[in-house]
């Protein structure tokens, strides 16, 4: 069974909030990215879908760092 906190590709903390219950209410940081659809297919059928990729493994680290820049500008 995959843990919700971490990332079904390399074990990692994945940073979902919606996987903590004190931060179930906001968005994931994933809904703001666009993921490559074969890295998601690249995963075990059983792990898809069922946790986030961190955003490492996702490989959207300059998709929140470009975000995070336009928002705090």
């Amino acid at each position: 069974m995959a843990d919700p906190d971490r990332c079904p590709a390399c074990g990692a903390l994945n940073q979902c909030s919606l996987a903590d219950p004190r931060t179930a209410d906001r968005a994931c940081w994933c809904y703001s990215v666009q993921i490559d659809p074969a890295l998601i297919e690249a995963l075990p059928a059983e792990l898809r879908n069922v946790a986030c990729l961190c955003p490492s493994c996702a490989q959207v680290d300059a998709q929140l760092k470009a975000a995070d820049t336009s928002s705090n500008g």
